[in-house]
């Protein structure tokens, strides 16, 4: 697997990470515990070293499952959680809406490091930017815990680039974690060009559209009442009908390198930036090591031209979240 740094921090992880979210929650059947543990230990066997939780993600069972699954490779790994919901610290009590007061933030990391089980958290996130926390006060206490030895890194999430700017101010901001994909490119707008200018690495999530760029999501799939995609405006059958022209240029590519969609798309992420390390979600083997394979797709010049030359006439039908989630972006 190869290495990549995200930005000028030093923080060396592998060219692709693992997203942990839907292993305890999101869209039925959560996997089973022991399955996932050993899944975990497959990841970091085939060279996976940066894993992607959140205090949100249950709340508290997904930090449990990974901290518990990769506790034996400790400090062979780099482990991303994150805070910033009004999440009760000692009950899980998810009391809705944001929290990041200086206070808040420090009981919180209290809890992902019993659950995590180390000593300090490698890359911490705030989540989601809190309107009514200025960031300066986030990032000054996220200072204080670095200085105390309890977080090593410190990253943003869907966060504007004014945002990232003051943070950075305070304390250097390592990486920050926000969508990207062919089907999502709004960062490339501002975002990614202040990232480079302020030497910040980008961690893209959802980067295979939560599933639509692999190909087989197709309009006549049916998504549970709690997969957030049963009411993203992207994944109406209107929307995945209209977005299909999206796969169809995958599918050319990809039969053209020998490989699948999600490779193209991944390799597509890869190519961009030497500093970018996307995140796919997986729960099956077969999907991770797929997924690992882009790594080894080389898409040149002309192939990076061939692609935004057809994705640029191609409009994508449908907002990626509705309104009321979107205005918890801070996009």
């Amino acid at each position: 697997m190869q290495k990549r740094k995200l930005g000028n921090s030093g923080l060396e992880v592998s060219a692709l990470g693992l997203g942990c979210m839907r292993m305890t929650y999101g869209d039925a059947p959560i996997g089973d515990k022991q399955e996932m543990i050993a899944f975990l230990h497959a990841a970091v066997e085939r060279g996976i070293t940066f894993f992607d939780t959140a205090e949100v993600y249950g709340p508290f069972t997904n930090e449990e499952l990974v901290g518990e699954a990769l506790e034996p490779f400790r400090g062979k790994v780099v482990i991303a959680t994150k805070f910033a919901f009004d999440i009760d610290p000692e009950t899980g009590v998810n009391h809705g809406g944001l929290n990041s007061q200086p206070e808040h933030i420090k009981r919180a990391v209290e809890g992902s490091l019993k659950r995590l089980k180390v000593e300090a958290i490698d890359l911490l996130y705030q989540h989601r930017v809190d309107p009514n926390v200025p960031i300066e006060d986030v990032a000054g206490a996220v200072k204080d815990l670095i200085q105390a030895g309890k977080v090593k890194h410190f990253g943003l999430s869907e966060a504007g680039a004014q945002t990232i700017r003051r943070a950075h101010a305070v304390q250097p901001v390592t990486a920050l974690q926000s969508e990207y994909s062919l089907w999502w490119r709004k960062p490339e707008a501002e975002i990614i060009p202040t990232l480079e200018e302020l030497g910040i690495g980008l961690v893209p999530y959802s980067p295979l559209g939560r599933g639509f760029l692999t190909g087989k999501v197709d309009e006549n799939m049916t998504f549970a009442s709690n997969d957030i995609r049963s009411k993203s405006p992207q994944f109406t059958p209107e929307a995945r009908k209209a977005n299909k022209v999206v796969i169809d240029l995958l599918d050319s590519i990809a039969a053209q390198k020998k490989a699948t969609p999600a490779q193209i798309a991944l390799a597509w992420l890869l190519a961009q930036k030497p500093w970018i390390v996307p995140i796919p979600g997986s729960r099956k083997l077969e999907r991770l090591e797929e997924n690992i394979g882009s790594v080894d797709v080389e898409l040149t010049p002309d192939d990076l031209r061939e692609i935004e030359n057809a994705i640029s006439q191609i409009t994508v039908q449908g907002n990626r979240y509705t309104e009321e989630q979107e205005r918890m972006t801070g996009l």
